[in-house]
């Protein structure tokens, strides 16, 4: 049987495709050797925007003029930035105070715990959990947790500095922007660009923090209700890491019936912990969070994963923080030029990303996005 002739495609599609590809290459390379620079202005704008929202969201519901919305944003997130790393890292700290009764007790649960296990497969003679914890470089493990600590600190820093920078800037964005797009009509089409960003990052903030602070209600009380110590700590710590796709829920779900199983002699607290806080999970990512999203994060589940891996690998922490906006912003981008729609499409959920919908679908059709107000 003859083979069939290769598809043709012109000179200028497959120099156009090269071009992207080392662009993305490139650009890959530079995120990943500059971490230490860009993670924190990645994080400065994150917050900026955060700002940003909240601004717009006092000025539309409040009368308070425009300059005391922006500065009471301002306060509310700057508070909440370091009121999140002080309860995190408080709320570590005293976990396992003498105070709380769990360390004098943990030795001998985790003894018992490995007993057990070891005799559900058959192992009679088991070793002590002293025994594993002495084969563990312990020192290197504190060494790490110490390093990480200081760049958390280190890092706020700086995310402080170029924040204080980026409001800086603000005053002469409007004069950037006439003096790169002098024509009114590109000028106008570069800020629905930015809309769409903008619209598109506030739009998976607010699904994020409605359905966290959902999720985390019904989980402290089912911790309150089987009497779970620090219930408020992993409360908060169910809130934060639910900004994280995928891992987020892993940790959510997880962690606290672990602990369940130290505190309590018995394990049917941690099995009732274990099964509510997968129950609530499982309400939340397959009927709140779906209805909530709308197409708002039009993004493919494997391309969440794929972000999440990459991000988390040059960025870290951060990184895995904003895998999901960097995701939605770089297809709101991308589908704006006709030669990067295509990796747009990729990305998308169902092969329409943004300017795709607005631009061919019929006026009663396009895709709604959240309302974005016009720039003072």
């Amino acid at each position: 049987m003859p083979m069939r002739s290769p598809i043709s495609l012109p000179t200028s599609t497959v120099a156009r495709n090269a071009l992207v590809a080392v662009a993305v290459v490139a650009s890959g390379a530079a995120v990943y050797w500059l971490a230490d620079i860009l993670t924190p202005l990645a994080m400065a704008i994150f917050l900026l925007i955060m700002i940003d929202g909240l601004k717009r969201f006092i000025e539309e519901r409040t009368p308070v003029p425009s300059h005391l919305a922006g500065a009471a944003a301002l306060i509310v997130v700057i508070l909440g930035f370091f009121a999140s790393i002080a309860i995190i890292a408080n709320g570590a700290l005293n976990f396992f105070d003498e105070a709380s009764g769990v360390t004098a007790g943990i030795g001998p649960r985790l003894d018992q715990i490995i007993r057990d296990v070891s005799l559900l497969f058959g192992v009679e003679a088991a070793p002590t959990a002293s025994e594993l914890v002495a084969q563990l470089d312990i020192r290197s493990y504190l060494a790490v947790f110490a390093k990480q600590a200081q760049g958390v600190v280190t890092g706020s820093v700086f995310v402080m500095i170029y924040l204080a920078f980026l409001l800086a800037s603000q005053a002469g964005f409007r004069r950037k922007l006439v003096g790169m797009f002098p024509d009114r009509t590109a000028r106008g089409e570069a800020l629905e660009v930015f809309h769409r960003v903008r619209g598109g990052v506030e739009g998976y903030l607010w699904v994020q923090t409605v359905t966290g602070v959902l999720i985390c209600a019904a989980a402290w009380i089912l911790m309150r209700a089987v009497g779970l110590q620090n219930a408020e700590f992993w409360t908060f710590v169910i809130f934060i890491v639910g900004f994280i796709p995928v891992l987020g829920g892993a940790v959510a779900g997880l962690v606290p019936p672990l602990f369940a199983l130290v505190q309590f002699e018995s394990y049917w607290p941690a099995a009732i912990l274990l099964i509510g806080l997968q129950i609530i999970l499982f309400i939340s990512g397959n009927l709140i969070q779906p209805r909530m999203q709308g197409d708002n994060q039009n993004i493919d589940p494997v391309v969440v994963l794929l972000s999440l891996a990459f991000w988390g690998k040059v960025w870290g922490v951060v990184g895995m923080f904003l895998s999901t906006p960097l995701a939605v912003m770089a297809m709101a981008i991308l589908a704006e030029f006709k030669g990067s729609r295509w990796m747009a499409i990729l990305l998308s959920g169902d092969g329409e990303p943004y300017a795709d919908a607005e631009a061919e679908k019929p006026s009663a059709q396009r895709r709604v996005n959240p309302p974005q107000p016009k720039d003072r």
